[in-house]
């Protein structure tokens, strides 16, 4: 079968979420949108049943996709529903819907529940791309809390560059979010994984752990406090020797400057790796660094084979241990997140110790 290899390590999962909580205080989600950023949604919730408080998915699919194989922990909707008639699952699966606008407040509101619902409540503190703006929070906090059906309402905002420590708007966003909401009571959301590294103003009774999770700081480079749950990797197929001045790959964009050993390994865009990676992107052979050059093919790439040893079967790593994600991201113009998201045809391993 072609070698390439996703090993899961469900043990550094249950790390970063252990790391991640103990930073952030109080409660916190595990969030497993895209199919837990492109791990398996299923079993790592698995893997943080019974220690995760809860988890987090973009859409009702995904959370009866949990629900089905058992799952029983809080599973809060971060965009709430696209239509009306999902509330009825999620009464039925005891999800807590996010609300972010008018008609979602509505139809909540009309909607006869069969049990009481946890609500999250969520405002537009100034990354203006959904919630209820500040001067109108107020009023659908009001509207929900005369609601009987309504167990609880949590609320929750987002941030538009807490990723970005040195900007000012995290902070502007927090004052945004106190000043509307802060004498209203009731437990409160705004932290993702860059604001429980950087922002500890944000810390509040419930986090939201995204990308850090997985082992990869949305700040870029790497931090000694996360592991890499991914590790991709594949293997040599092919091997040869080019003498200087020889192109190699589409588009001839690289030229040998010497004599080179060439390796062909099983990986390309069609399986998740950005076609945009130029000549020089990192990889490690055996262990050791080396680099991608020329163009990266469908289905195969080739990397520089620096060492004797290293050949036919040679075991190459396209990220995890020895490269960090965030060194192929930033070679590739890209973030981690994409990367994780978008890999496909890769054998899943999982891993527990």
């Amino acid at each position: 079968m072609r070698p390439l290899t996703a090993h899961i390590r469900l043990h550094h999962l249950r790390h970063n979420y252990q790391t991640l909580k103990q930073l952030h205080g109080g409660r916190l989600l595990a969030v497993l949108k895209a199919n837990a950023y492109g791990h398996g949604a299923v079993r790592c919730a698995q893997a943080l049943a019974g220690l995760a408080d809860g988890f987090a998915v973009a859409a009702i699919e995904e959370a009866l996709e949990l629900r089905a194989a058992g799952i029983s922990e809080p599973i809060v909707l971060l965009e709430g529903v696209f239509e009306a008639a999902e509330y009825a699952l999620a009464d039925e699966h005891r999800l807590w819907p996010v609300v972010q606008n008018q008609w979602q407040l509505e139809a909540l509101s009309l909607y006869h529940w069969q049990q009481p619902v946890n609500v999250w409540l969520k405002m537009d503190s100034g990354m203006h791309r959904a919630g209820f703006f500040p001067h109108n929070y107020a009023a659908a906090h009001q509207a929900l809390m005369q609601n009987p059906q309504v167990a609880e309402v949590v609320h929750m905002s987002h941030f538009a560059c807490a990723d970005e420590p040195q900007k000012n708007m995290t902070a502007e966003q927090i004052a945004t979010f106190d000043n509307a909401c802060g004498h209203l009571g009731g437990a409160c959301s705004l932290a993702n994984s860059a604001a429980i590294m950087a922002h500890p103003n944000a810390r509040r009774d419930w986090g939201r752990a995204g990308i850090a999770l997985y082992g990869a700081s949305p700040m870029g480079g790497a931090d000694s406090r996360l592991l890499p749950v991914m590790r991709l990797s594949t293997r040599v197929f092919n091997e040869r020797v080019l003498q200087a001045g020889e192109p190699v790959g589409y588009g001839a964009s690289y030229i040998t400057p010497q004599s080179t050993r060439v390796g062909l390994i099983a990986c390309g865009y069609a399986d998740g790796y950005p076609r945009h990676a130029p000549s020089g992107s990192p990889v490690a052979i055996d262990g050791s660094r080396s680099t991608l050059i020329g163009r990266v093919s469908m289905d195969m790439m080739t990397v520089r084979l620096a060492d004797h040893h290293q050949g036919l079967g040679s075991e190459v790593e396209l990220w995890g241990d020895t490269v960090h994600i965030n060194e192929v991201a930033a070679a590739a113009g890209t973030i981690a997140y994409e990367l994780l998201c978008n890999v496909k045809r890769a054998h899943f391993v999982y891993e527990t110790a």
